[in-house]
């Protein structure tokens, strides 16, 4: 398996690829710059945060990874399990001043509830769940939750990358209930 099939999904195509790999790029580079005043240990992990959601939102929207994520036999255990293995909101809290366990909690606790609602509705709703969830999800992450302004993007990108992206399944394809 090469670099690319871990990072993307097998069979990406070389568009897909270099479309995921700019934007991982040019959203370590985002992340990075909008955290510039802060400790170099803050900025290179809000750096690679960026990176992993930036590029993860693209790739998570990529045919090759609809096609991985989705295949037959991957179903609602596992797609919760890659949403709950998103921990960044606890990472950003043990390294970033200002941004607090009671807000990594909420975030953590809106992405898994809204996963939990997004695979637990009936596949012709799942979509508008889904958008559903992330739009509240937003608001709440943005204008609810005490977070420093560097980082108002993080919660956003989040639940696009795993609520729209991921969890979704192509157009037209039903997903798997298991």
């Amino acid at each position: 398996m090469t670099l690319t099939d871990r990072l993307i999904a097998p069979g990406a195509t070389r568009s897909e690829a270099a479309l995921c790999y700019s934007s991982a790029a040019l959203g370590a580079a985002t992340a990075g710059v909008l955290a510039r005043d802060e400790s170099a240990l803050v900025i290179v992990v809000v750096a690679l945060v960026g990176f992993d959601l930036f590029g993860g939102a693209v790739v998570n929207a990529t045919a090759a990874a609809k096609r991985w994520f989705h295949r037959p036999g991957r179903g609602t255990r596992h797609h919760l399990a890659f949403v709950a293995v998103h921990v960044q909101p606890f990472l950003l809290a043990l390294v970033v001043p200002g941004f607090g366990w009671v807000a990594a909690a909420a975030v953590y606790t809106i992405m898994l509830a809204a996963a939990v609602a997004v695979t637990s509705a009936p596949p012709h709703l799942r979509t508008p769940v889904a958008f559903a969830a992330a739009v509240f999800g937003v608001v709440i992450t943005t204008a609810v939750l005490t977070v420093p302004a560097f980082l108002l993007w993080f919660g956003p990108v989040l639940l696009i990358k795993l609520l729209l992206a991921h969890l979704l399944p192509a157009a037209g394809a039903v997903d798997n209930p298991v």
